[in-house]
């Protein structure tokens, strides 16, 4: 079969040089594993993360790729049919917490080959019939990030209509599927960005107020549109994070599931005390997470926002497209 292949990490090398399209061999399903067929894949932070080598225990040469959605070709005597169309739940070993995950946690593509290619085994209880209402790009969108994002939305938030929510970075896969997500709970989404483009395209799809996070005091400028935030949602981590403590009101939720610019300095605890503020973190989501993120997805009619498609043969420029930040939404490559 055909893969993408890391190869190794070098930052010598281009990553045209170091993601190579190849063929290997076709994996064959062992017990309780179902050989997909996979149609599209699509890309997340972590992929281009771990070709700069940003990640722990990387191994190479690796197929990545958390992210997929395909056609069962063998079903292997499972509840499944051959021609099922099917997305993959990249959580492996979450654990039997529904808090947090224990210490064999992983996520697909890495150590385990991922989707970047044209087939993958896998456990049975880690694929899901995709919605009805996705065609399979759409539905290769969804594994990674719709998951981090129903997490930290729904699981830990509990977003409620009306609530002012501010997302922070809008553009990447799980600050998009936030968006959908307060958008189809009824919140009032406010955003920001360090680009125009996003924010303007934010705005064009219903939220109330978008500011660019270059601007002095953006934080007064969210506080002053929304009269004060309820929920944040937050992959930023630095000022940013300190700077929401101010625009939030009495009682708000924080949640943390990055962070882009670092650690945190000049965090007043007195904001945090003195407003009863509750602040999380979260990290991709459990089994049960993940089939509840499918039924809200179906009942909710939700439709994530695809940014470009790439073949797998030029999947480095779907990596490139990935390094450059100008993305909105999922990169998607098809198989």
């Amino acid at each position: 079969m055909k893969a993408l292949v890391l190869e190794s990490i070098d930052k010598s090398k281009s990553l045209q040089e170091m993601l190579v399209y190849k063929d290997v061999d076709t994996p064959q399903p062992k017990e309780n594993e179902v050989l997909i067929n996979l149609k599209y894949a699509s890309l997340n932070h972590r992929d281009l993360f771990i070709t700069k080598g940003l990640y722990a225990n990387i191994k190479t040469p690796v197929i990545l790729g958390s992210d997929g959605a395909g056609v069962i070709e063998d079903a292997n005597g499972s509840e499944f049919n051959a021609n099922d169309d099917v997305i993959i739940n990249p959580t492996i070993d979450w654990g039997n917490n529904e808090n947090f995950q224990n210490k064999n946690f992983r996520i697909l593509g890495m150590p385990d080959n991922g989707t970047l290619a044209e087939y993958i085994c896998i456990d049975k209880k880690y694929v899901h019939k995709k919605p009805e209402h996705l065609d399979l790009k759409e539905a290769a969108a969804l594994p990674l990030a719709g998951l981090t994002a129903y997490r930290a939305c729904i699981v830990k938030a509990n977003i409620q209509p009306e609530e002012n929510v501010l997302i922070t970075g809008i553009g990447g896969g799980v600050s998009t599927f936030a968006f959908l997500y307060a958008t189809a709970l009824g919140a009032n989404v406010y955003i920001t960005s360090g680009s125009g483009d996003k924010i303007n395209f934010a705005l064009s799809r219903g939220a109330k107020c978008g500011i660019n996070y270059r601007e002095d005091d953006w934080e007064k400028k969210i506080k002053k549109h929304s009269e004060g935030i309820d929920v944040v949602i937050d992959s930023a981590g630095g000022e940013t994070f300190s700077k929401c403590l101010d625009l939030c009101n009495e009682g708000a939720r924080l949640v943390s599931y990055g962070a882009t610019f670092g650690a945190v300095e000049k965090f007043e605890m007195r904001k945090v005390f003195w407003k009863q503020l509750n602040i999380m973190g979260t990290t991709m989501g459990s089994y049960k997470d993940f089939e509840n993120m499918v039924k809200f997805i179906s009942e909710n009619e939700i439709t994530p926002f695809i940014d470009k498609e790439y073949d797998l043969e030029n999947g480095a420029d779907a990596f490139e497209r990935m390094e450059s930040g100008d993305q909105i939404g999922k990169i998607i490559v098809k198989i």
